[in-house]
């Protein structure tokens, strides 16, 4: 059985993401959608972790083949204690491979059993990133556009509150 872990700290989940979690849930027979915990980003997180979890299941619900989970250690250290060998990551643009490439060296480096898969978003996600979606919706903006149609209304709930 082909496993995939795709990795992020989803805050919140966009159409970008799950495009990727889409596509790599047709390419292999389990996908981990694991929320990692970004010690860079956790006093600037807008959603706790379990509220990333639950959009994220929302969002894949009509995908039988996805797991959601939660790991706040080396995603490395997470592949091995899951008998993972496959780390799928989205790419926006070129600026993006190079910190993922970096990434993936020091994974395989950790854990050599490990490969990790490049996928290009869609042109039409190639701009979206959480930021960009917590920024619109937070002043006003529509979103709707942005993010899975299954959690849009909690997500504009949550921007608003703040």
């Amino acid at each position: 059985m082909k496993k995939a872990i795709c990795p992020g700290s989803f805050d919140p989940v966009t159409n970008g993401h799950l495009d990727v979690i889409e596509r790599a849930s047709r390419l292999f027979d389990e996908v981990y959608v694991v929320v990692m915990t970004n010690y860079q980003k956790v006093g600037s997180m807008t959603f706790t972790e379990p509220e990333r979890v639950e959009l994220i299941k929302k969002s894949t619900g009509h995908l039988s083949n996805v797991i959601v989970d939660t790991y706040g250690g080396l995603l490395a250290d997470y592949a091995q204690n899951h008998d993972i060998h496959i780390i799928v990551k989205g790419l926006r643009a070129v600026s993006d491979f190079e910190n993922e490439f970096q990434q993936s060296i020091a994974n395989k480096h950790i854990n050599p059993s490990l490969e990790t898969v490049f996928l290009p978003c869609s042109a039409n996600h190639m701009f979206l990133s959480s930021s960009f979606v917590k920024q619109i919706g937070q002043l006003g903006g529509d979103i709707s556009d942005f993010v899975p149609e299954a959690v849009g209304d909690d997500i504009i709930k949550r921007l608003r509150k703040e």
